[in-house]
């Protein structure tokens, strides 16, 4: 089933948690609503699910108009965060609570609702613990069965709020993948909502960034990745480095680096900032004496190296004006690093092989 969200926009008092959102889902895609918390995200999950209501814009189920049908109408499954199992009631009977509430003359039998959820348990690989209780299951364990649960009822809609957010990082990562392979098979469409940009990037079709209630940007996450239409997206996802200059006639002039940035040529000492992912960067050794533009001379403060990967820690010898330069974060492989030798409390000149500069609409992240 598609979905299509026009103009959206709702308010809570004097917060405005949606600003006129419109979004198309394709039928059988798995999305992603990624953003900080307090962003609109679930506000427009539960808007879309029927469970809260628009002051403005139209929500469309394969063309149909579902803004004002009921929650109970709209055939949607929805799991929640912290599982909302009920606890008195076994596995099996929580996954057949949904078929047995249902009008008598949509319900199943009881032997194709054992049979359904038998298959059901089948799926999310929990069929030997049908006859156990919520409380006696991992976390994990839990938030399959809230799964199999709002499969059920075969919605034409999964909707999942922070699915994850409750369980520890382990855990986390093998059901990003366990869910991605369950959505392959049932080709469901499917939304969640999600603050952890690694969980969106892993699992979905499709990534929505939604800051401040409106859409930055959407994308697969590889287009996301590559090419941040903002500089809260640049920043939001992933670790960054951000420095702050001024662009002019194609040059960037930075904390006494100057970076040729083309992109930018009609710029007039324009306000400009610029956002370089830590392994973009390149050190080296300063000499005594010698100066250069191409880099930023910068201490070693720390180095931490674990398994593969060094992650180095340098402060900006320079301030430039800043009453306190943020700390620069280099990541480099671990095998290179200890090959340079170098220790911390020494001078080193950091250099980026690539920037990406955003000129006077740049906004703080």
């Amino acid at each position: 089933m598609s979905i299509e969200i026009r103009n959206v926009s709702k308010q809570f008092g004097d917060f405005q948690a949606l600003r006129d959102v419109s979004l198309d889902i394709a039928s059988g895609e798995l999305i992603a609503l990624l953003g900080p918390s307090g962003c609109g995200k679930t506000t427009l999950l539960r808007i879309i699910a029927g469970l809260e209501t628009a002051d403005v814009g139209t929500i469309h189920f394969s063309g149909e108009d579902t803004t004002d049908v009921h929650v109970r109408e709209r055939n949607v499954g929805f799991v929640f965060q912290h599982y909302a199992l009920f606890r008195h009631m076994t596995v099996f009977e929580n996954v057949a609570f949904g078929l047995r509430v249902k009008p008598r003359s949509e319900r199943p039998s009881e032997a194709q609702i054992k049979k359904k959820v038998m298959d059901l348990l089948k799926l999310v690989q929990l069929d030997w613990l049908a006859e156990r209780y919520p409380s006696q299951l991992s976390g994990g364990q839990r938030q399959r069965i809230a799964l199999a649960r709002a499969l059920a009822v075969e919605p034409k809609v999964l909707l999942l709020d922070e699915p994850f957010g409750a369980l520890d990082a382990k855990v986390r990562k093998e059901l990003r993948r366990w869910l991605r392979r369950l959505h392959d098979e049932l080709h469901v469409t499917s939304i969640f909502v999600t603050h952890d940009q690694e969980e969106a990037l892993e699992v979905a079709d499709r990534v929505v960034v939604i800051n401040q209630g409106k859409i930055e940007q959407e994308g697969t996450p590889q287009q996301v990745w590559d090419n941040p239409a903002t500089p809260f997206v640049y920043g939001f996802l992933g670790d960054v480095n951000l420095f702050h200059g001024r662009a002019h006639e194609g040059t960037l002039h930075v904390q006494g680096m100057q970076l040729p940035v083309p992109e930018h040529a009609t710029a007039q000492n324009a306000d400009a900032r610029a956002y370089v992912r830590p392994y973009d960067l390149d050190v080296q050794r300063a000499v005594p004496g010698q100066t250069s533009t191409q880099g930023l001379p910068a201490i070693l403060e720390r180095a931490i190296v674990v398994g593969s990967l060094a992650r180095l820690e340098l402060k900006p010898t320079q301030s430039h004006g800043e009453a306190a330069a943020p700390l620069i974060e280099v990541h480099l492989p671990a095998q290179e690093f200890r090959a340079m030798g170098l220790r911390e409390g020494e001078e080193l000149l950091v250099t980026p092989r690539q920037a990406r500069v955003f000129v006077d609409e740049a906004a703080g992240i």
